[in-house]
């Protein structure tokens, strides 16, 4: 099968029978028609009744509302994804806003801590660290001659979640499930990868049904060894594959991409795809607030690999509004747990370096305890407009920190990013009372909208999904060669042309999320175009890349079927 081959057009197919109903990328259960069923040898083994993708999307969607719990809906569907994914697209692709949290955040948290308890067939690779000197044998076979999109963990940084070893297998798979969910990329094309490197997580050690490798997890220079086999393996099977970076711990994140991304066609979606969601919502938020982008004031809390890659993105964009790098530095204040990066502290990490700030810049400031700059000094002292969070620390913004904004901002934006929900620095319906309806919210994970006044108040998810489908769709259309820092500016710029925003400051800041589909293509075009202008892909004219995004995106149909011959 291949996205590009006309979709009404007859697949030949070489399984039958049972082997045929087991193939969960061709399996059409109820819906084989008679000639099929008669040709394929599976009269007897299917009901009767010939169905339709139309009636099955129904009857599983009733079978799904009927469970109590998102995980237990999470488990369903997994599973389904396994039986027949046509029929799990379809669902995915027609319930986009009600399916995409238990597809993935904030539900795919759990289902990553519970991933040995639901396992039940094989999904992607697992490489462990024994098998280190077998993986070109692994990649090797012919299963995977059509795969064109990697997405990799190695488990130690699972949303808010921390160290989930193997069970981080959830998080690939979720995100190349939105692959083709929301970009129309043929799940054939895809291939989630877990690294298994061992965990530091006594609770999953101490498991008896823990599937993972036994074994305390390598570090140090046996880690980045371990590291280089892989992408070494990967580069000789898929010379032009794209490889997304997923979940790695803050120490490995930034130094991996940086190692890489001149080696292959790659990015982390947690420091890109974060920096482009947030930048993307803060250019709409401009829109509502009319404070143009030079004139911001970024407090950003939680100064991680994914915090510092939002601060990154959004510097370049002050940099195109026509500030020098030294004036838009001086318009960010990043806060760690050690409260306020200030020159002189010998923790300061290289990409941290850019958002320092000088002792002399915090002259006459006024502090709640002398000698430790937080959180609420900051937003006291600095006066930001905006207020970013990716900390992973749940209630960080408190009435105090968001009182203290909104005193001496009209339209606060606050950004409390951190994934599953559980670990969201604030909860909406706070952030709206706390700033009396004036706050705009962008969040990580779905919230519903808070009424205010009796009126409904959206709370926009500023989620990756967002942006990671269409940069994948768009790298894959134009064969690109390197995935870049402009690649994922042009995203957000092309997220914030689509705010509803624009046409009513009332409005929401980003298109629902039933949307998305629409989306990514839009975000597919220009990161296509970038991709192009930048030279790292063959230059062709834009109604012909549109026809090119389009074509290439598959929608879940069934194909007729002809018995291949032997």
């Amino acid at each position: 099968m291949s996205p590009s081959d006309p979709q009404t057009e007859p697949l030949e197919v070489g399984l039958s029978g049972m082997e045929l109903i087991n193939h969960s990328l061709l399996n059409k259960g109820t819906a084989f028609p008679e000639n099929e069923r008669r040709e394929f040898f599976l009269d007897g083994l299917l009901p009767p009744t010939v169905g339709t993708l139309d009636k099955q999307v129904e009857r599983r969607m009733k079978a799904l509302r009927g469970y109590q719990t998102d995980f237990e809906k999470y488990v369903f569907l997994h599973d389904l994804q396994d039986v027949n994914e046509t029929l799990f697209y379809a669902l995915l692709v027609r319930h986009i806003e009600e399916l995409l949290p238990l597809v993935y955040t904030p539900t795919v948290g759990e289902g990553c801590q519970r991933f040995s308890e639901i396992w039940k067939k094989p999904r992607g690779l697992f490489l462990s660290y024994n098998n280190r000197n077998l993986m070109g044998e692994i990649l090797s076979h012919p299963r995977y001659d059509k795969v064109r999109a990697i997405v990799v963990s190695d488990g130690e940084r699972i949303l808010g979640l921390g160290d989930q070893g193997a069970g981080g297998m959830g998080i690939p798979i979720g995100k190349l499930s939105l692959y083709t969910a929301l970009a129309g990329i043929h799940p054939e094309q895809t291939l989630p990868i877990l690294l298994d490197v061992g965990t530091d997580n006594g609770e999953r050690l101490d498991n008896p049904l823990y599937l993972g490798w036994r074994h305390e997890r390598v570090r140090g220079q046996d880690y980045d060894d371990f590291i280089e086999l892989f992408v070494q393996a990967v580069m000789k099977r898929w010379p032009h594959v794209l490889l997304q970076w997923e979940d790695f711990a803050g120490s490995n994140a930034g130094r991996l991409i940086d190692r890489y991304r001149d080696r292959l066609c790659t990015f982390n979606d947690d420091i890109d795809g974060t920096a482009s969601v947030a930048a993307g919502t803060l250019m709409s938020a401009i829109n509502v607030t009319g404070i143009p982008m030079r004139d911001q004031k970024i407090v950003l809390f939680g100064a991680g690999s994914a915090g510092t890659g939002i601060c990154s993105l959004i510097h370049q964009a002050m940099r195109e509004a026509g500030l020098t790098g030294p004036e838009a530095s001086a318009r960010f204040f990043a806060v760690d747990r050690e409260g306020l990066l200030v020159e002189g502290d010998p923790a300061i990490r290289p990409a941290q370096e850019l958002f320092v700030r000088k002792k002399s810049d915090l002259a006459g400031w006024t502090l709640e305890k002398p000698g430790f700059i937080g959180l609420l000094d900051v937003v006291k002292n600095a006066k930001p407009t905006v207020l970013i969070g990716v900390s992973t620390q749940p209630g960080a913004f408190t009435e105090q920190v968001v009182r203290a904004m909104a005193a001496h901002c009209e339209r606060p934006v606050i950004f409390p990013l951190s994934n599953p929900s559980t670990r969201c620095e604030a909860a909406p319906a706070d952030l709206v009372k706390w700033t009396d309806g004036r706050a705009l919210i962008g969040t990580g994970s779905p919230f519903p909208a808070v009424e205010w006044k009796g009126q409904p108040f959206p709370v926009n998810q500023t989620n990756n999904s967002y942006i990671f489908p269409g940069v994948a769709l768009g790298v894959l259309v134009v064969k690109a060669r390197r995935v870049t820092e402009p690649m994922f500016m042009a995203a957000a710029k092309a997220l914030a042309d689509l705010s509803p925003a624009l046409q009513n400051k009332k409005g929401r800041l980003l298109p629902p999320v039933s949307q998305l589909r629409s989306v990514s293509a839009y975000v597919a075009m220009a990161v296509a175009l970038q991709a192009q202008k930048e030279g790292h892909a063959e230059p062709c004219d834009e109604e012909t890349l549109g026809k090119l995004v389009h074509g290439y995106m598959w929608d879940p149909a069934y194909r007729p079927y002809v018995l291949k011959k032997s």
